[in-house]
Formats: C-alpha cells, structure tokens, sequence
C-alpha cells in the first residue's frame, strides 16, 4: 500500500513539473486522459487491498433462535388462561397460557382407578394360581383313588371274584381322572403365567396402566403452557376463549430466546479468500449511528441454496445466469464482546468489517475510517425527506 501511495505522489509531482510548473508539454484533453487511466489503474491496488485484507459486508443482520409455542395436548383445547402479554420478558419455567384442565383430569381419574384395579388384579392372580394348585392336588388325589380301585378289580377278576364289566368301568374313571389332572394342570400353568407376566419385577397389566397414567398426567401437566428458556414473547395473537390444540395450524405466540444470538453477515464469495475463525470484527449496527462494536469471527458458513437441489424425477435445466443476478454470497457468524447482548434485538441491521490480518496496519486503518463514516452517515441515512 506505501508503494502505491509513493507513485501516486511522485505521479501527481510529474505532472505538475511538466504541465504546469515547468510548461515542457502543453496540457491536452491526450495526456489528461492517459495520466488520469494511469491513476485508476494504480488506485485499484486500494481496492483490491481492501477488498482482502479488510472484507466488509452491508447486510448483516443480528440472529436470535426462535420457538414456537405450541400446545402438547392430544386434542382441541379451550384457552382458559392468558398469562402474559405482548413483548413481554418470561424466564425457563413460568406459566404462559392455562388451557381448559377438565378432560385432562378425568383421564387421570380414569387412568388412576385402572391402576388400583390392575393392582388389586395382581391379587386376585396370586388366589387364581392357590385354587389352581388345591385343584391339582385334589384330582391327583382322585386319580390315584381311581387307579387304586382298578388294581383291586384287576385282582379280583383274576380270582373270579369281579365281573370284567366292572374292571372297564374302573378304567373309564380312571381315564376321566387322568382328564381332570391333566386340565388341573393346565390351569396351573395358565394361571402362573398370568400371574408371573411382568416386566423388570412389575405385572405387566399394572406396567401398562402405570405407563398410561403417566401419559395423562404429562398431558394435564401441559395443559398449562410453560416458557422453554429465558427470552421474550412476540406475535401474542391468543385470547381467553380460543380453541387451540392438534388442529390449529403453527402455534400460538412465539418466543425469542435470550441465549446465543450472533451476528450473520454476507460476503461475496471472494472475499473470504483470507477470512479465518477468531479474526477481529467492527460492526456498525443502523440502531446505534455514530457507534462502533467489536466481535469476532466465530464460524464461516460455506453454503449457498443456489447449490441445492431437490429429489424430483425432472432433470436439471442449466440456463446461464443473467449479469443483473448477483452472486452467491457466503455468510459469516460474528459474536460480539459486548457484555450486554440486550443491546442487539432480532433483525437488528448493521455493517461488518473483518481485519484479517489485525487491526493494525494501513488497510486495516483505511477500512476503520470507511466504516466509521458509514456509522456517522446513519445520523443522515434514510433522508427524512
């Protein structure tokens, strides 16, 4: 940069010599116009300079995460509540809007009596698998009452002392016998399962009330509409009155939250050819003319949607672009060191400089009174008139 400044001096001192101090040559619209192409060519090396070594954009805007406050219910739901009011600053946790509690209730009782029931059940489960066990007992019992009897008519009809008839009949009880030990058994076996259906030690039937009772209870829990996070409610359009839930279209209020707002700022392609993370920033933010804020580079972000492209079964057109449609930018992510991020609201405007080689140097103080006379011109800029 020195060496530029040098020749447009000793330039600017040749031709004063010549053409008005010493008269060699005589000062034509020729040489006026060779000496001042001269002079462009040699300014651009100002140009370029900034351009590189202290890129600024005049579209950056001030960046905060936003939520949407929607309501978690399972259905329409009847506001019975408004807790706050437009612009509003809330904290993590603070009641913002009350929804109508009755159904939600009742589905807790419901879910409650369930619960007591599904427990009561485990009981009556546990009785089920005692008479299960005395009816086994009972028709072993008889089976080997039947059995015994049959063995005696066995040996009586060897000694003639029993007609055969009698033996069948026997063996027909015993069979019946063996039938009812059999189903005992079965009932048994029936009613342990039911009664040892559990998961991690807990009877699956109370496992599933338990979990619907919690459901209801997460559910009536929401009925009151709480903030996520420190920040400030905007765009408050509900009313005690208004049915909201599953089939209201987006959400209700919107919330901006106060955590990790940043800077976001577009350049041209080219000129982040040198910009790297942690280099030092200067904004001009519109809302505060004739002031300078410091930050830094925190991330770049190299992505533009002209470069998407989305799933379709029709193929790509390439046109060429016209010379009235800019260039794809990139944007920058600035954090500023102001302590007091309140100062920075949402769509806050502003210009940025990044000194990509410090804030030292002779680019770096050519971009600092560019951008303060860009600050001190907001005082004018928009004319009232």
């Amino acid at each position: 940069m020195l060496a530029a400044i040098l020749i447009l001096i000793a330039a600017a001192a040749i031709f004063w010599l010549i053409f008005f101090k010493f008269k060699l040559l005589r000062l034509t619209p020729g040489w006026g116009f060779i000496f001042a192409l001269f002079m462009i060519h040699v300014m651009l090396v100002f140009m370029i300079g900034l351009r590189f070594v202290t890129p600024s954009s005049a579209n950056a805007t001030m960046v905060q995460p936003t939520i949407q406050l929607i309501p978690r219910l399972t259905g329409p739901a009847l506001v019975t509540g408004v807790l706050v009011q437009d612009n509003d600053r809330v904290k993590k946790g603070q009641p913002l809007f009350q929804f109508d509690r009755r159904l939600y209730e009742d589905q807790v009782a419901q879910m409650e009596a369930q619960l007591a029931q599904a427990r009561q059940n485990v009981n009556v489960l546990k009785a089920d698998v005692d008479i299960a066990v005395q009816k086994v007992a009972l028709t072993l019992a008889q089976l080997s009452y039947e059995r015994y009897e049959k063995h005696i008519y066995d040996i009586l009809v060897t000694q003639n002392s029993a007609a055969a008839e009698d033996v069948q009949k026997w063996q027909s009880r015993v069979d019946i016998a063996e039938s009812s030990h059999l189903e005992a058994e079965a009932e048994l076996e029936r009613a342990n399962l039911n009664y040892h259906s559990q998961i991690d030690g807990v009877n699956t039937a109370v496992a599933s009330s338990e979990a619907q009772l919690a459901q209801a209870r997460y559910y009536l829990d929401n009925t009151t509409l709480v903030a996520p996070e420190d920040g400030r409610i905007v765009n408050l359009q509900v009313r005690v009155g208004m049915v909201s839930g599953i089939y209201r279209i987006g959400g209700i209020a919107a919330l901006i939250a106060d955590a990790d707002r940043y800077l976001l700022a577009t350049f041209f392609q080219e000129n982040l050819k040198y910009v790297r993370p942690g280099q030092p920033v200067e904004v001009a933010f519109d809302l505060y003319p004739g002031q300078i804020f410091r930050g830094r580079v925190d991330t770049i972000w190299m992505a533009n949607g002209s470069g998407q492209y989305l799933p379709s079964d029709e193929i790509p057109k390439f046109h060429p672009v016209g010379p009235d449609v800019p260039q794809g930018q990139y944007a920058a992510k600035i954090l500023l060191d102001d302590p007091d991020a309140s100062k920075f609201p949402i769509g806050a405007q502003a210009s940025a400089a990044i000194y990509t080689n410090g804030e030292t140097g002779a680019w770096a103080a050519l971009r600092k009174v560019s951008i303060r006379a860009h600050s001190w011109f907001n005082w004018l800029y928009p004319m009232p008139f």
